[in-house]
């Protein structure tokens, strides 16, 4: 099924979600390897810590697989859907509702979440697109950085650790490489 091949660029989220809803495992498979980085990403910059976002993205595809039925189509798009229950549990994680552990029920699943390369994410962006255009016009380490922290949800750490830069050089460059995006997009 074309729709689950992972990586395309015509991914279909929807029966994605209509396959988890049949229990089908490669559905939750194939939202879990495209979207588990992006969803870890967006769960950090809500929760602001590794474990809790791992949590919230954790507890996140448990539910979805458990209430892909519930998925309308008429009502908004699948990628919009799985992202509205990863918001909901981050956000029910950070009012201080009892965590469950989930772990039973999803771990026999066997999801890993591959990393995308920078260079992988720059190829999904549209080839006459600004956005692309403006990172092609970036020094290929500052490139890097950003697309590491923004596709993978790297930190500033991590992005440190990574290039062999210290902490405060790398927040500099992803604070000037933004501005000069900013000022390219403009």
């Amino acid at each position: 099924m074309s729709a689950m091949s992972g990586m395309d660029h015509a991914f279909d989220f929807d029966a994605a979600l209509v396959a988890c809803a049949r229990g089908e495992r490669s559905g939750l498979q194939a939202l879990y390897a495209r979207e588990a980085g992006r969803m870890l990403g967006v769960a950090r910059r809500i929760v602001r810590r590794q474990a809790l976002a791992e949590e919230a993205v954790h507890d996140s595809f448990v539910l979805i697989w458990r209430q892909a039925a519930s998925f309308d189509p008429g009502r908004g798009s699948g990628r919009t859907w799985i992202y509205a229950v990863l918001r909901h549990r981050a956000l029910n994680i950070l009012r201080g509702e009892t965590r469950t552990d989930l772990t039973d029920d999803f771990e026999p699943l066997g999801l890993e979440a591959p990393e995308e390369s920078p260079e992988a994410a720059m190829l999904r962006l549209s080839e006459s697109g600004r956005l692309r255009a403006c990172l092609e016009g970036l020094e290929a380490s500052r490139r890097a950085a950003i697309l590491l922290a923004y596709v993978n949800g790297l930190t500033h750490g991590e992005l440190a650790g990574r290039f062999g830069v210290p902490l405060g050089t790398m927040k500099s460059w992803i604070r000037r490489t933004l501005l000069s995006l900013r000022e390219c997009l403009a």
